[in-house]
C-alpha cells in the first residue's frame, strides 16, 4: 500500500425484525482479524469512488448496489485511523427495506445483519473508527427521514399511516403520537396519495391505504421533536411493516 491511500466504507441499513440493522462483515485479514467492520476497501486502478463502493459491496456481501438507495455522505481522514498508514475513507450510506442475507467474500470471512443499537452501545466491537462512521450514518439516515420521502420505500406499494409511522419509530428510536404523525404526513404536499381503498384483516375499523406521491423532499420537514409522544420515550411497540 502507498503511504497515502483512499478507501470506501459502506453503512448499509435496513429494517429487520422490527429493528434497525446494519450490515457488518467479519474481517478475514489483519489488521483487526476476526473483528466486525463495515464492508469496504481500497480504490483500485481506474476506479472512481462510486465504482469502488459498488464493487466492494458486491465482493464482501453479495449485494447489488443497483437495488439500494445509496449515497456518499462523508469523508474521514484522521492520521491514525488505520494502523497500516494514512488512509482517507469516503463513507456511503444506504437505507433500504427487505434486503437479503449477505454472502461473505473478498476480505470478509462472514457477513450478517446486526442490530444497530447493539453496536452503538459497544464502541469497541467495530474495527478502525467504524463506530464513529456508523454513528454518523444513523444520524444521517434519521435526518433523511425528516426531509425526504425515503421512509415510504420501506412500506409495501399500498400502506397504512400506521405502517409508515412504524418505519419512523424504528429508525428514530422513539414513539410517535399517532394523531400528530397522521396530521404531519398527510399535510405534506405530494408525499402521500390516498388510494381510496381500505386495509383488510387488521381488526377494528379498516385503515385507509396510501401510496407514495411524486414528492422527493418534504416541505415542511417532519421533525422528530414535533411528533414524539414524549421526549426520550423508548419504542415499546412496532406495527408490522408488511402488506396488510
Amino acid at each position: 500500500m502507498s503511504p497515502s491511500a483512499v478507501a470506501v466504507d459502506l453503512a448499509v441499513l435496513t429494517v429487520r425484525e422490527h429493528a434497525l440493522h446494519v450490515m457488518v462483515v467479519e474481517r478475514a485479514t489483519p489488521p483487526y482479524l476476526g473483528q466486525l467492520a463495515l464492508p469496504g476497501g481500497f480504490l483500485e486502478d481506474g476506479e472512481d469512488l462510486d465504482q469502488a463502493a459498488w464493487r466492494e459491496l458486491a465482493e464482501e456481501t453479495g449485494l447489488d448496489a443497483a437495488r439500494l438507495h445509496i449515497r456518499q455522505f462523508r469523508s474521514y481522514g484522521a492520521p491514525d485511523r488505520d494502523p497500516r498508514g494514512r488512509v482517507v475513507s469516503v463513507c456511503y450510506v444506504a437505507l433500504m427495506p427487505d434486503l437479503p442475507l449477505p454472502v461473505a467474500g473478498g476480505d470478509a470471512r462472514a457477513a450478517h445483519w446486526n442490530p444497530v443499537t447493539e453496536l452503538l452501545d459497544s464502541p469497541d466491537r467495530l474495527a478502525f473508527d467504524h463506530h464513529q462512521l456508523l454513528t454518523d450514518a444513523v444520524e444521517h439516515a434519521r435526518e433523511s427521514l425528516s426531509h425526504t420521502t425515503l421512509a415510504a420505500s420501506f412500506c409495501p406499494p399500498e400502506f397504512t399511516i400506521a405502517q409508515l409511522r412504524a418505519v419512523y419509530e424504528i429508525v428514530w428510536g422513539i414513539e410517535l403520537d399517532p394523531a400528530n404523525f397522521h396530521r404531519k404526513v398527510t399535510g405534506v404536499p405530494g408525499f402521500l396519495i390516498a388510494t381510496g381503498s381500505k386495509a383488510a384483516g387488521t381488526g377494528g375499523r379498516p385503515a385507509a391505504l396510501y401510496r407514495v406521491g411524486p414528492a422527493t423532499r418534504l416541505h415542511p420537514a417532519i421533525l422528530r421533536e414535533q411528533a414524539v409522544v414524549g421526549a426520550g420515550t423508548s419504542v415499546s411497540h412496532f406495527s408490522r411493516i408488511t402488506t396488510p
